[in-house]
């Protein structure tokens, strides 16, 4: 890419044309500003891997030009990565007090102790190499969510991060609109804007109305009471915490990202007003009448307390007749699947299952197309860049922009968009991807360890062992283990056993006194019988004793 002094540009790494795993990069000149770095979930098409992180690659090779990594909130998919991304890119972070603490404690268990981390507070105007920042407070379903205004000698762009307008939030304040409207009289080049929830006519709902309907609801309730929602929804926690002592009920955290939610919540000041929380194994000590429980796994994610309770492994909590689950959440794209299927194990077990269909239990954190419309009013920018969503979502904020006379760029994750100076268009592009959080290790999605998985996962493996003495000749029955392929006892599985030991017998002499090529040889004759028996291609492997 060429470099121009006065050269503002923009590229999303992630969450642009897809839920999830923001990764933003400004450039001006030849300096970076990276916005947000979050993780992803995996989708139904996606089984061997659960958590995916952007591809930081690109910036990871012009780290030295990195001034610095601005967080917008503390959801997941705006700063879950940053505690294994930051390792490659080791550049100042800035945050605001809440997503510190919540950031903090990721790097402690991450046992990284020398992150330079910036905490800066909510409102402020600070510089991050050549960028002038400034943070205006909006409301959002966490805490201390902030706008970017970045300044620069070439024009102002505003990054929305997650937001809406809600005149009573019931934590934090509102959305500054005077100040957003200030900050458009100024003169806005750029608007790049959430896009989640831009198909919703209308004004966004508050949350002063689930608090309302939640404590109605959870009072005339019978049995015991489970409540799912995220798990950084600290007004919720509070939300359904309130309903629950209205109700005279204890409330008991399952999960453990609640539990740490909760403990960074406290310590920033918020849920003061909310009795601490009980342990889940307190919970079967607690009359059913008296007991609500806010649990994780709003989401379907087959690791979860919800998941584990509805298909009754959990350790400590079991539902069944008389009991409710209440989802005061939304399902998030691509994970209808895995969540109508922990409702159904539910409703099996006899649990009451409700949802925002049946009450207000849940409003979204994201902004409507009416709230769009009413940003687009205070800044009046020139051009309105959607992000954050799919497709369908950037193309219908795209619409929104046409039809208040501003011009809409449809962009995806890796174009690079220039913004100044000379017009706005994608003029380059950047490579993208994701790679697949896997315990603590970072493994490409294309690469082996994953594509052995998936092979795995889709035909199975096959392990087949024997001994031979030191000339090389079999010694006893090989055996052939096929977990998932075949039974024991089938009578196909006792034919692959006869054809391998058949196989072994014809090798060649002059590959028995060589481990490696014995082994080759094996495996090659071992996955000609599945693929004749079977039509499956198994991960195949051999397992030769020497004796």
């Amino acid at each position: 890419m060429t470099e121009q002094k006065g050269d503002l540009a923009f590229l999303p790494l992630g969450g642009t044309g897809k839920i999830g795993m923001n990764f933003n990069l400004y450039r001006l000149d030849d300096t970076w500003l990276a916005v947000d770095c979050g993780i992803g979930f995996s989708g139904n098409d996606t089984p061997e891997a659960d958590i995916f992180v952007p591809d930081p690659s690109f910036i990871v090779e012009r780290k030295s030009h990195l001034v610095g990594l601005i967080v917008t909130h503390a959801h997941e998919d705006h700063l879950g990565a940053i505690v294994h991304i930051w390792p490659m890119l080791g550049c100042p972070i800035y945050v605001t007090p809440f997503a510190g603490v919540v950031l903090r404690r990721k790097f402690i268990e991450a046992h990284l102790t020398d992150v330079p981390l910036y905490v800066i507070k909510p409102g402020s105007r600070f510089k991050v190499g050549f960028f002038d920042i400034e943070t205006v407070p909006v409301t959002h379903s966490v805490p201390e969510a902030q706008v970017l205004v970045i300044r620069t000698p070439v024009g102002t762009v505003v990054h929305t991060g997650d937001w809406k307008f809600d005149p009573t939030p019931q934590i934090g304040p509102a959305t500054d609109l005077t100040r957003l409207a200030a900050i458009g009289c100024e003169g806005v080049l750029a608007l790049v804007c959430d896009s989640t929830n831009v198909m919703r006519h209308g004004p966004s709902q508050s949350e002063a109305e689930v608090r309302q309907h939640m404590i109605e609801l959870i009072g005339k309730l019978k049995g015991r009471i489970a409540v799912t929602c995220f798990a950084s929804n600290v007004v919720r926690l509070e939300t359904i915490a309130l309903a629950a002592q209205a109700a005279g009920r204890n409330v008991v955290l399952v999960g453990r990202s609640l539990r740490n939610l909760d403990a960074a919540a406290r310590d920033c000041g918020y849920l003061s007003n909310i009795l601490p929380f009980l342990h889940e194994q307190e919970a079967n000590d607690i009359p059913h009448d008296q007991l609500l429980m806010i649990i994780t796994g709003s989401q379907g994610e087959p690791r979860s307390a919800l998941s584990r309770i509805a298909s009754g492994t959990h350790p400590h909590i079991a539902l069944g007749y008389g009991d409710t689950v209440i989802y005061s959440s939304r399902m998030i794209p691509g994970n209808e699947r895995a969540i109508m299927a922990v409702q159904d194990n539910l409703a099996k077990r006899g649990v009451t299952v409700l949802t925002d269909c049946e009450y207000c239990v849940h409003v979204s954190g994201h902004a409507t197309g009416g709230d769009i419309q009413e940003m687009y009013d205070l800044l009046k920018p020139q051009y309105v860049i959607p992000v954050h969503g799919e497709w369908r979502h950037l193309t219908a904020q795209a619409a929104i922009a046409k039809e208040k006379g501003i011009i809409p760029v449809l962009m995806e994750d890796g174009d690079v968009l220039r913004l100044a100076p000379d017009s706005v268009e994608v003029v380059d592009t950047a490579p993208t991807g994701h790679l697949v959080l896997d315990g603590n290790r970072l493994l490409p999605m294309h690469g082996s360890v994953l594509s052995a998985r998936r092979k795995m996962l889709f035909n199975g493996v096959v392990i087949g062992s024997f001994a031979v003495d030191d000339e090389g000749y079999v010694i006893g029955e090989p055996k052939v283990s096929a977990p998932g392929l075949l039974d024991p006892d089938d009578p196909e599985s006792i034919r692959v056993h006869e054809e391998f030991a058949n196989a072994l017998d014809v090798i060649p002499d002059e590959l028995r006194s060589d481990d490696h090529s014995f082994r080759a040889a094996a495996k090659t004759a071992l996955r000609r019988i599945l693929r004749r028996k079977l039509q499956k291609h198994p991960l195949v492997d051999v397992h030769l004793l020497r004796v």
